[in-house]
């Protein structure tokens, strides 16, 4: 499946913000840690979602979807029948998050076997800090024919562990087996980012006991079960929101993103935007972003919250490829985070890649190419430049897009912007 999308187009609407993938995927593992199970509301409508029910549904779990709104399902877990410890490759090949039913599987029964997550387009990100996270707290861990086996037998037990860098998921995991181990644990140099905040409130909605989510140090008091929640709404999605900001700055449009305050959640990102030239204010449930002026440069890094997204770094780049001037982009979280450079360059960008960063010389004017979308959030950077661009573009495996991007092509419609998906 391809995107076509038509130059010269103008971004100027609402864009209702849908639930963020990053903070959906390791709540639905967390509906493991309890006997009875977990509801969810505000979840997103994306590939990425339909592999993991289908993960889950291998395990055992029961669950039931139904339609909230326009780009948002609630879904609901019952988990009081798990009989499978394993999570095969077929399926955690599809997505590395994968790799999140971990800790989950052992705290609650003692064992798992789940396959090692395999390579990535946009860099190796191991999972060795897992591992050793739940070595800490007592578990005996094998690789053997691709798998982790993990096992458990007298519980999992609370313990000090420090990270040697900060890893998103590795805190999620390490945090969910925490969550019914013997005792306490103590997390530092913890990842800060709100999507594990909001993975932490919904655990001690269902009866965890933990604290310091949004810091570097996070305490779990382990507990000997969790119980299940009427309901837990998923938080918006800060980089839809970042992108489709950045959808309004190269198209010289407007956007009202509905559904959240971005600005908490977004601040690096925002004040970056600013100095590029969107102007922001603030709307009932919401942000405006807009532009009319020119784009300036400015020099990016990407960095772990509260700094500047990694997830927005492509987006930004194409933003920049229309700058009056020259800016740089570095990438400090994974090293093959470029690959859209190059087709952006189809485009006539001017880009030159040396290591981690990007030099990017603005050009007066992008001009419509085929192109191939290499990761997800690169998929959408090529849109955006595709619809500031002079002439037609074809934007090819589109299915990096539907991992994470919920109605696409009606969000833009919704802004007065046409894209046709084609065979």
């Amino acid at each position: 499946m391809k995107l076509k999308v038509y130059g010269n187009q103008k971004v100027n609407g609402v864009v209702p913000i849908s639930g963020a993938k990053n903070s959906a995927l390791p709540l639905l593992a967390a509906s493991i840690l309890s006997v009875n199970g977990l509801k969810l509301t505000n979840v997103p409508l994306l590939a990425d979602i339909e592999t993991t029910l289908s993960l889950l549904e291998s395990l055992g779990v029961a669950y039931r979807v139904d339609q909230e709104s326009l780009y948002a399902n609630t879904v609901e877990l019952k988990t009081g029948s798990i009989y499978n410890f394993t999570a095969p490759y077929e399926t955690v090949k599809k997505m590395r998050a994968s790799i999140l039913v971990l800790g989950p599987l052992l705290t609650r029964f003692g064992r798992c076997r789940v396959s090692l997550p395999g390579g990535c387009s946009i860099g190796v990100r191991p999972i060795d800090l897992h591992l050793k996270g739940l070595e800490a707290l007592g578990a005996k861990i094998e690789l053997k024919d691709g798998y982790v086996h993990a096992v458990a037998p007298k519980g999992l037990k609370g313990a000090n562990f420090d990270f040697p860098i900060a890893t998103v998921t590795g805190t999620e995991n390490i945090m969910m087996a925490a969550a019914l181990a013997d005792g306490t644990t103590v997390l530092r140099n913890a990842a800060r980012e709100p999507e594990i905040v909001d993975l932490a409130n919904c655990l001690n909605a269902m009866g965890a006991k933990i604290s310091g989510q949004g810091t570097s140090v996070v305490m779990i008091k382990g507990v000997s079960s969790l119980r299940n929640t009427t309901e837990y709404r998923v938080m918006p999605d800060r980089i839809e929101a970042g992108t489709y900001a950045i959808a309004a700055g190269i198209t010289k449009g407007r956007v009202d993103l509905i559904g959240g305050n971005f600005r908490e959640l977004l601040p690096t990102f925002i004040e970056k935007m600013e100095r590029i030239g969107l102007e922001f204010s603030d709307i009932e449930n919401g942000l405006r972003a807009e532009s009319s002026g020119e784009i300036a440069p400015v020099d990016v890094s990407s960095d772990p919250y509260p700094g500047f997204p990694t997830d927005l770094q492509a987006q930004t780049t194409a933003l920049l490829c229309l700058a009056d001037g020259e800016s740089t982009v570095t990438e400090n979280i994974y090293e093959n985070r470029f690959m859209h450079a190059a087709e952006l360059m189809r485009m006539g960008a001017n880009i030159t890649i040396s290591g981690d960063k990007a030099c990017v010389k603005g050009v007066e004017q992008l001009t419509g190419a085929p192109m191939m979308a290499t990761d997800l959030r690169a998929s959408f950077s090529l849109i955006l430049a595709a619809l500031a661009a002079k002439g037609d573009s074809v934007v090819d495996r589109i299915y990096h897009l539907d991992r994470g991007y919920c109605c696409v092509k009606e969000k833009l419609a919704s802004c007065g912007v046409t894209v046709d998906r084609i065979s």
